[in-house]
């Protein structure tokens, strides 16, 4: 079973991390997906389902799939769901992947290209995969295991199921969705064709560790609106919108940046900027795992852009906040069935789980929140996630598929 786990794992991570999916937060509000390779995996997620003999696939026009395995079971039991998405991010480009695979690694340092490597002194996790299979990157780009890790591990584990019918089993529901990067992931999500009484996200990272508590997450989009005049008259007169933004972003406090902090400590994000003298916009990230301190740092926002356009008179500031996704944590302790589970499947495997808090989110901390089901995040064996220097173990990668296959078997005996 698990060499033919690892042979299958492989080689549709390796094909999945060549589609193009990096999404884009600049479009997603008016186009989703927000990048037409995430269609192409869409398509392709839904294909492949169809090709393993699940007869109930539906592709959402918002780019969700949702597929339905029915029970082979007489007696009822609760429906299980397990989730991942398509895209990747662009902290670094996440498109043009070209993964290659480490075959015994010999525990060293793993050269990407003549400029960058990855240290084994900087990765300790290494240690653990001495003589095991990894996949790595041409030092370019991000590899994707964020999240078609995920998606391998889902997928292989959907195979083992429909080749092997006589394994019994509840209802299972498997769902991809697209622009979870962008925090887009969940947003009209048809939660009406579900019938999972409880769900994973696939969507972590270093083998064994799961999380059920997760940042709050707010987006908040800052306009800065100048006054341009040609520069040679621009005294008394401009307003310089760059100067402005500049000032906004130096205001916020270094020690609460996420380069500051780690744990349970939240954070300001000057994410993105894009403007001219004229006109700036701004986008900031904040995370807190404490609601009402998040709310208390958009309080501090709306402060530093009224506090802007009194030193730049003639200037507006425009700030616009926006909750994308909250703490899981109390839907998970509220209806314990996902995390008894899940703890059970790990024991039954001889895994340690750690349950760990995510300095981030998945679409699961929405789907907890919005309907109800609880949604604990599993790991992917993959780490670095969104650099150039990420690497995917596939040891782990299998595990993570035991684990699913594990939950399911478990779940047929509630």
């Amino acid at each position: 079973m698990i060499t033919r786990l690892k042979e299958d794992i492989l080689k549709r991570f390796l094909r999945y991390v060549q589609v193009d999916t990096m999404s884009d937060d600049r479009v997603v509000d008016t186009k989703r997906p927000s990048t037409d390779g995430q269609w192409d995996l869409l398509k392709m997620l839904a294909s492949e389902l169809v090709e393993l003999g699940v007869d109930d696939v539906h592709i959402d026009e918002k780019g969700i799939v949702i597929a339905k395995i029915p029970s082979n079971m007489k007696k009822a039991v609760p429906v299980v769901g397990f989730m991942a998405h398509v895209d990747t991010a662009d902290d670094v480009p996440g498109n043009g992947v070209k993964p290659r695979v480490i075959e015994k690694y010999d525990g060293g340092d793993i050269p990407l290209n003549e400029e960058h490597s990855i240290v084994a002194a900087e990765n300790p996790e290494l240690s653990d995969y001495v003589g095991e299979t990894l996949v790595v990157t041409d030092g370019t780009t991000l590899l994707g295991s964020d999240d078609k890790a995920g998606i391998a591990e889902i997928m292989s584990a959907v195979r083992h199921l429909m080749e092997h019918p006589e394994i019994e089993h509840g209802g299972i529901n498997i769902i991809f969705t697209s622009d979870e990067e962008t925090g887009a992931g969940m947003d009209g999500f048809p939660y009406e064709k579900l019938d999972c009484e409880y769900c994973y996200t696939v969507d972590g990272g270093r083998r064994f560790e799961i999380q059920s508590e997760c940042f709050n997450a707010v987006t908040v989009k800052v306009g800065f609106e100048g006054v341009s005049y040609h520069l040679g008259a621009a005294r008394g007169r401009m307003v310089n919108a760059l100067t402005m933004a500049s000032a906004f972003i130096g205001a916020l406090p270094q020690a609460e940046s996420p380069e500051a902090t780690d744990g349970r400590y939240g954070y300001y994000c000057a994410h993105t900027i894009e403007g001219s003298i004229r006109h700036v916009d701004l986008t900031v990230y904040l995370r807190d795992f404490d609601l009402e301190n998040l709310d208390r740092r958009i309080e501090v926002l709306k402060g530093l852009a009224r506090t802007i356009e009194g030193l730049y008179p003639g200037g507006k500031v425009d700030l616009q906040a926006k909750h994308i996704y909250y703490n899981m944590a109390q839907i998970a302790k509220d209806k314990l069935i996902a995390l008894d589970t899940l703890f059970a499947a790990g024991k039954a495997l001889g895994f340690e789980l750690k349950n760990e808090v995510i300095r981030g989110g998945t679409d699961g901390s929405r789907m907890a929140n919005e309907a109800g089901i609880p949604c604990p995040n599993i790991f992917t064996g993959g780490y670095n996630v969104h650099s150039r220097y990420e690497w995917a173990a596939l040891p782990a990668m299998v595990d993570a598929t035991r684990l699913i296959l594990k939950i399911i078997e478990l779940g047929a005996a509630l």
